[in-house]
């Protein structure tokens, strides 16, 4: 059996993809490899955010579904997503970033042994950026060379997702006899397991919390997170696989960028795995990447009707000179 190699993406939903494509461009420092839209539902965006090279396990994407009411966090959700940065020096530049730009966060923390800095957005969604000080395992991607980060302290990649659940005896069997993830830490009521090869860039955090009201989705919340597979052999495997242990899933879907399944895990949880490829380069320059909106071959015939429906967002960033900010 083919394991998971780790994170692929976490897609989460914003209440604006202006304000999103700002705060992920100009104060994280993540570049927009694709502007696109749902492929379910083509007047709402798809923001794609990652590496310098759309590399496969650094993507954050967004959806902005018109007139959504906003999230309320809780229990059985995808409750935080974390960013990978290369030191605990890293977080210190991003404490006094956040503090001159009025990121709401809770400054450095320490968990299951490495240095972390929750924050949210303004739409009250969850991160943290996590130190890869100490990290093995899955390698890290390559922050964006043009952004406003200092290479030293750039985003890299996914770090640990965070999952609130409260049947965690459930959730553990899902994770381990059925994922193949291995459960390696526990602090309290939480519990950290990883998968593949280990490290910041294929972990899980599972918090047990029978406490809290259900969550529901909205604006502020996660949508949905993906976990990596090699190659469409591979995805087959899983294809095969989840159904047999009694999950409906949706089966194969071809995402152009990269081919997925989806298969809902928990209440309220639903999980991708997908493919390493072909990935986001095929279709746009490296120099001018997520600058157009891009349509994969089954939508291009619509994309006069595409482009009536969504309104325009300017995300040209290859004419701009973008400084780094040392603070």
């Amino acid at each position: 059996m083919n394991e998971l190699k780790g994170l692929h993406h976490v897609t989460a939903i914003t209440s604006s993809a202006e304000k999103n494509y700002e705060f992920f461009t100009y104060v994280l420092g993540m570049r927009l490899v694709k502007k696109t839209v749902n492929q379910d539902d083509i007047q709402t965006y798809h923001l794609f955010f990652a590496d310098d090279k759309g590399s496969p396990g650094t993507d954050m994407t967004f959806f902005d579904f018109p007139g959504i009411p906003k999230g309320e966090h809780g229990t059985n959700e995808i409750s935080k997503t974390s960013f990978r940065v290369p030191s605990d020096e890293a977080l210190e530049y991003w404490v006094k970033r956040f503090d001159r730009l009025d990121v709401q966060h809770e400054g450095i923390k320490e968990t299951f042994g490495k240095r972390v800095l929750p924050f949210t957005d303004f739409d009250e969604q969850a991160y943290e950026l996590v130190s890869d000080e100490n990290n093995t395992g899955v390698p890290a991607g390559t922050p964006w060379q043009n952004g406003p980060i200092p290479l030293e302290y750039g985003i890299t990649g996914l770090g640990p997702l965070h999952v609130r659940i409260a049947d965690f005896d459930y959730f553990k069997k899902v994770l381990e006899k059925v994922l193949l993830f291995r459960e390696i830490a526990n602090e309290g009521p939480f519990y950290l397991f990883e998968a593949g090869e280990g490290g910041n860039g294929a972990q899980v955090v599972v918090e047990h919390n029978d406490q809290m009201p259900s969550s529901r989705q909205g604006y502020g919340t996660v949508h949905h997170a993906a976990f990596r597979v090699e190659d469409r052999d591979a995805l087959n495997e899983w294809i095969d696989r989840m159904p047999r242990y009694g999950f409906r899933t949706s089966g194969y879907v071809n995402r152009h960028y990269f081919e997925s399944l989806y298969a809902g895990v928990a209440p309220q949880i639903l999980f991708e795995f997908a493919t390493d490829g072909p990935g986001f380069m095929g279709d746009e320059p490296y120099e001018t990447l997520g600058e157009m909106l891009s349509l994969p071959p089954m939508l291009e015939p619509k994309r006069e009707e595409i482009e009536q429906a969504v309104r325009p967002i300017d995300t040209v960033r290859s004419t701009k000179d973008i400084k780094k900010e040392y603070n």
